[in-house]
């Protein structure tokens, strides 16, 4: 089963944290020091040249690791991150959470690790993390063509390439 390790930086009201949501269902790890983020893990930064794609499987065995902060301070934070991981960007996903709900590329926390299990193949693992939430379904039906094709794709150009198809399109 693949680890999913989130970095925590305490700038959310926790009764709406899908973080410590995941992790109350055994589905994440939650850790409070930088340190603690697995090395050669998959490291979800929307700030990455890279895309994830199912390229990226290979380092899937050092998990998947994300971070939960205030995407008003989300650079700066970002920018702290051990250089021991694979950053990856998430393509073009539209966020169902009920503060972004809409908006392209502003997922929560729980959205992004779901979008990244799907990508990498654990689909199932995926449906489970946002069945956990009532609107969680909803976004797994807003992007599934999109979270299909980007699962479908060879590597991080072949991602890039359908999304910006699909935003010309749109």
């Amino acid at each position: 089963m693949t680890q999913v390790v989130i970095y925590h930086s305490k700038q959310c009201d926790p009764k709406k944290c899908t973080a410590y949501r995941l992790a109350k269902f055994d589905l994440a790890k939650i850790v409070d020091k930088v340190a603690h983020i697995p090395k050669n893990s998959i490291f979800l930064n929307p700030f990455s040249e890279k895309a994830l794609s199912p390229a990226d499987v290979i380092y899937l065995k050092h998990g998947i690791s994300a971070l939960d902060c205030s995407w008003e301070v989300a650079n700066e934070v970002f920018m702290k991150i051990s250089p021991h991981v694979q950053d990856r960007a998430l393509p073009y996903l539209v966020a169902a959470n009920p503060v972004n709900y809409g908006k392209p590329t502003k997922l929560s926390t729980a959205e992004a690790v779901a979008a990244a299990l799907y990508i990498l193949g654990e689909k199932t693992k995926a449906l489970n993390t946002m069945d956990k939430f009532r609107w969680g379904i909803t976004f797994i039906k807003l992007n599934e063509e999109l979270l299909e094709r980007y699962s479908k794709a060879r590597d991080s150009q072949e991602v890039v390439a359908i999304q910006l198809e699909y935003m010309e399109e749109d």
